[in-house]
């Protein structure tokens, strides 16, 4: 398998985009990161176009609706998941017509909710979470590879373009901590330990790596995500809010640090996902990731090699001004983290 899907001078966006209209979006992707295209997400279109809706509709022979508590497993599809399976047909048919007119991106990036976030928002029938059941679980799992796989070769097909899964997993922190709510509210869904949560990732990971021929990044934005446990799964990237991490030591920089020591490309968000107050310095935004670099212990060469600027998180709360703004950030990272390595 090949790393090299990126490198010294490439950058990208988490996934979503502000609007609702899948032409314009994708032409700005297209034209604005051809070296790693995040395949756009509009949640902004409402239900289906949401993490947990779009994911449901790459799922194979599983299905989902809205219920007034959020997304509960379908005996058959209905009109919440055809919704799903046809915005997702329009999003393939408006970045295909966005390469044919601007050229096939080097690779692509499809985003998808990974097996724990997944299963841990959609609801079984008597309301209790997917992820609480052993069967529902390894079926939700099983079903998303299928379907992300099947997602990676039309993505293929149609851009001419290799292409890399993210799996979005926000939820993953809460679902290690015990932190979920049960139906009632008034209890908590017991934590889940490391190793089960490794185990099944693991087997989602090797999968899409194996059919991709692509390493996978997972993407947890929160203040500490579970970085060992995620390089430990197989994760050729982990992306993280850079600007969220505080004061890297103790246990928190030995992950890190071993991270990136052995070969794991680490995705730093540092453009702000809103438009900020007041003016933006690259420098000042470049701070947190030249920050990191020195307290772990690594020189600027591998900013360059072994990490991709992003912004924070994903772009569908920014103005459209503001998401074209950040994304061109966003590569004048990647290139002052190259011209960097170079002096």
């Amino acid at each position: 398998m090949s790393d090299a899907a990126w490198g010294p001078g490439i950058a990208t966006a988490i996934g979503s985009m502000p609007g609702a209209d899948p032409v314009e979006v994708a032409r700005t992707v297209v034209g604005e990161l051809p070296g790693l295209m995040p395949f756009p997400e509009l949640p902004g279109r409402g239900v289906g176009a949401d993490i947990l809706g779009r994911t449901a509709g790459l799922l194979v022979d599983l299905a989902v609706e809205v219920v007034p508590s959020g997304y509960r497993v379908a005996s058959r599809p209905g009109r919440d998941q055809r919704r799903a399976v046809d915005l997702l047909r329009w999003d393939l048919d408006a970045v295909e017509q966005a390469v044919s007119e601007a050229g096939a991106p080097r690779a692509v990036k499809v985003q998808a909710a990974g097996p724990w976030t997944l299963s841990a928002g959609i609801e079984l029938h008597r309301g209790h979470r997917v992820l609480t059941d052993q069967g529902a679980l390894r079926d939700f799992a099983e079903s998303l590879t299928e379907g992300l796989i099947r997602h990676a070769e039309q993505v293929a097909a149609r851009t001419g373009s290799r292409v890399v899964v993210q799996l979005d997993e926000p939820a993953l922190p809460a679902v290690l901590a015990g932190a979920l709510p049960t139906p009632s509210g008034y209890g908590k869904v017991p934590a889940v330990p490391e190793p089960d949560a490794q185990r099944l990732l693991t087997e989602v990971i090797e999968k899409l790596a194996a059919a991709t021929d692509s390493p996978v990044v997972v993407h947890c934005c929160a203040t500490r995500p579970p970085v060992a446990l995620l390089r430990r799964a197989g994760a050729g990237a982990i992306a993280l809010d850079a600007t969220k991490l505080g004061d890297v030591s103790g246990s928190f920089a030995d992950e890190l640090g071993e991270t990136w020591e052995e070969g794991t490309t680490l995705f730093l968000g540092l453009v702000p996902s809103t438009e900020p107050a007041g003016e933006t310095r690259l420098r000042q935004l470049a701070e947190p990731a030249f920050g990191l670099a020195s307290r772990l212990g690594f020189g600027r060469r591998a900013l360059a090699e072994r990490s991709v600027p992003t912004p924070t998180c994903g772009l569908a709360g920014a103005t459209p001004a503001w998401s074209r703004r950040a994304i061109s950030l966003t590569r004048d990272l990647a290139k002052l983290f190259a011209d960097e390595a170079e002096q």
